[in-house]
């Protein structure tokens, strides 16, 4: 049900074994259901590729386990989604810290601020803040991005141990999203080496063009949890502000944030 990008659909899943195909359909209705409230039956089969029987008895179970309700001439999500929803945000330690730290840095900085963690080698995106001067992004709690093109990502990848950041690097699909993307390997190494030395990450306009992103890594003994990031256009975000400023104002609530959450 995450707003998760096309890479997701490959190299992630070639290691998982066996499938379970009614599984997958019951997600994809899922997420249409998400995407198009009120989708009656008939245009979730033409939308889904599948039959208006099986789209039909798919949505029938999903009902009967509470997941959707009918709304109108279609369906919605259900609050026990967002019950769901709520358990796998307690699981992140004390979450009321990162929410204050988050809140405080796009206070003070005026700019989107944002916590992410990884997960299945995307950077998802927990808690989302904006400032009195923010310009609005399509990231939000529970949505992903890639994490060679985020600041957020990087800042994540740099400081995992070096089985896991080669893992999800080699299971990686680069896609260029601007002209300055990282698109191989190679590139995306150099690039975490660099951040690992001087401790915080940066995204000039590789995820979003006009944006520019620095973030810091939120570390507990050898393990890293996840970032804090500011996010900012260029005409704002110089190269002064970016690597000055806005870097200590992101390392300052990562050490906030490490000294008061433990992660489950």
């Amino acid at each position: 049900m995450a707003n998760a990008p096309n890479e997701r659909a490959g190299r992630g899943n070639e290691r998982s074994g066996r499938r379970i195909q009614s599984v997958e359909i019951a997600f994809t209705v899922l997420d249409a259901v998400r995407k198009n409230e009120q989708s009656s039956v008939t245009e979730l089969a033409e939308e889904l590729g599948h039959s208006k029987s099986t789209i039909h008895s798919h949505l029938q179970t999903l009902e009967s386990q509470g997941v959707i309700v009918r709304h109108g001439d279609g369906y919605r999500l259900s609050l026990q989604v967002l019950d769901m929803a709520n358990d796998v945000r307690d699981q992140v330690g004390n979450y009321e810290v990162i929410v204050d730290e988050v809140d405080k840095l796009a206070a003070e900085t005026g700019e989107i601020a944002q916590f992410g963690l990884e997960e299945r080698g995307h950077v998802a995106y927990l808690y989302k803040a904006m400032g009195n001067q923010a310009v609005e992004t399509v990231s939000r709690p529970g949505g992903s991005q890639p994490m060679y093109s985020t600041s957020l990502g990087k800042a994540i990848l740099a400081f995992l141990s070096p089985d896991r950041r080669e893992a999800i690097i080699g299971d990686m699909s680069f896609t260029p999203k601007t002209p300055t993307t990282i698109t191989d390997a190679e590139a995306l190494s150099e690039e975490l080496a660099a951040i690992a030395d001087r401790g915080y990450a940066i995204d000039d306009e590789e995820n979003i063009e006009g944006l520019r992103c620095v973030a810091a890594p939120v570390k507990s003994a050898n393990t890293v949890l996840g970032a804090v990031s500011v996010t900012g256009p260029v005409s704002r975000i110089t190269d002064d502000y970016l690597h000055g400023e806005l870097a200590d104002s992101v390392h300052r609530a990562a050490n906030v944030i490490e000294l008061n959450t433990k992660f489950s």
